[in-house]
């Protein structure tokens, strides 16, 4: 759509919450002015008939490790920031945090640098930062790189809680074995989004790490101690501990659809499931390989693997995991929408404008294929 006047017909809208029939909205140079029943919204501009197509609030994504050809850590910079969102605009992210997987400490503080110049020209789509390492456990690093694991010493705390003092949000992926919770509460009451992942861990501890501040957990079964009947793990802890949320790679891939089934009615709320792409540098391209610091990553049938089939990140896009937990895990579509766009919304604690929002204007929202299949976005 270009800026000017337009009346969308016949979809069914998501206000965040519920997906609601029998409406229409209006635009006029991209602000709404009109929504509510079909027959109380006079045509205004063209009349796009949305041929049961949903109109919803774009998507909210927690973990986007690149796009358009590059990985964040390849070059941080604003223009890299640009680059990758402009990438997952167009998949239908609205808000992201570019996420760091474990670098070194100079590439570290160039990329909080670059993001907090990136946040202050106001670069569409840029909610935050995610650090995503370096302070994980080996035995659960994943595609990280081992060499670049250590200990959070207090210089790099020094630098985190001056990093969220200057950005909107600051999420952080830590392991047990590499952080205490002494740190965890200092991050915490300074307002950092903390999250478990990347841990051999156990249930117990994880608990206590929760307790100390931890609200999140990355990507749910991928890299952590797993559900036992005698040790439940920090997949345990993340499903039985209604204080936290969990990320989600929904590719039937990284998690089986029945696991995914499985998790989402065993999770205590209030906290909630939430979806993430986990993208890398193929996101939003054609590329069939990249490199992750010297190693070659393979695109293939969905997967992206190093060399020896360890899986490193994901190739999805949201469309995609809401139709892998609709379809395949049998997710009621309300809620799988909800866990793209509202509930990492307010972990974000930005806000979600919806169709319902007066102030709400065409650029916020996406048009999804009724079959699940699409996504386009409104200018």
């Amino acid at each position: 759509m270009t800026q000017g006047s337009a009346t969308y017909r016949g979809g069914r809208i998501f206000d965040g919450t519920r997906l609601i029939d029998g409406h229409a909205i209006s635009f006029e140079d991209g602000q709404r002015v009109a929504f509510g029943l079909d027959a109380d919204v006079p045509d205004l501009g063209a009349v796009i008939d949305l041929g049961g197509d949903i109109l919803s609030p774009g998507y909210v994504d927690l973990q986007v490790n690149g796009g358009d050809g590059i990985m964040l850590g390849d070059d941080p910079s604003v223009d890299t920031l640009a680059r990758i969102a402009r990438a997952h605009r167009a998949l239908g992210v609205t808000q992201l945090l570019p996420t760091l997987i474990t670098d070194t400490p100079e590439i570290t503080r160039a990329t909080i640098a670059a993001t907090i110049d990136a946040i202050r020209e106001g670069v569409p789509g840029i909610a935050g930062l995610h650090l995503e390492g370096p302070h994980l456990s080996v035995a659960r690093k994943g595609a990280h790189d081992a060499a670049l694991i250590r200990p959070m010493q207090d210089d790099d705390l020094d630098e985190l809680l001056a990093a969220a003092a200057a950005l909107p949000c600051l999420k952080v992926t830590i392991a047990p074995e590499n952080v205490t919770e002494a740190q965890v509460t200092a991050m915490a009451q300074a307002g950092i989004l903390v999250s478990l992942g990347h841990t051999d861990a156990d249930y117990d501890t994880c608990r206590r790490y929760m307790s100390a501040g931890a609200r999140c957990v990355t990507h749910l079964f991928n890299a952590m101690s797993q559900l036992g009947n005698r040790e439940p793990g920090l997949v345990g802890a993340a499903l039985g501990c209604g204080e936290v949320s969990t990320g989600l790679i929904a590719d039937a891939v990284h998690v089986h659809p029945e696991a995914i089934r499985t998790a989402w009615a065993a999770k205590a709320e209030p906290g909630r499931v939430f979806l993430v792409s986990d993208a890398m540098a193929v996101a939003g391209s054609d590329k069939t390989e990249f490199t992750l610091k010297d190693r070659t990553i393979h695109r293939r049938n969905g997967r992206l693997t190093l060399v020896d089939g360890t899986l490193a990140g994901a190739d999805l896009d949201l469309t995609t995991a809401i139709r892998v937990m609709v379809e395949r895990a049998g997710l009621p579509l309300e809620a799988v929408l909800g866990a793209a766009t509202t509930v990492p919304s307010q972990l974000l604690n930005a806000g979600l404008v919806t169709p319902t929002d007066p102030n709400c204007r065409a650029s916020d929202l996406i048009r999804i294929a009724r079959d699940l299949r699409g996504v386009s976005i409104l200018r």
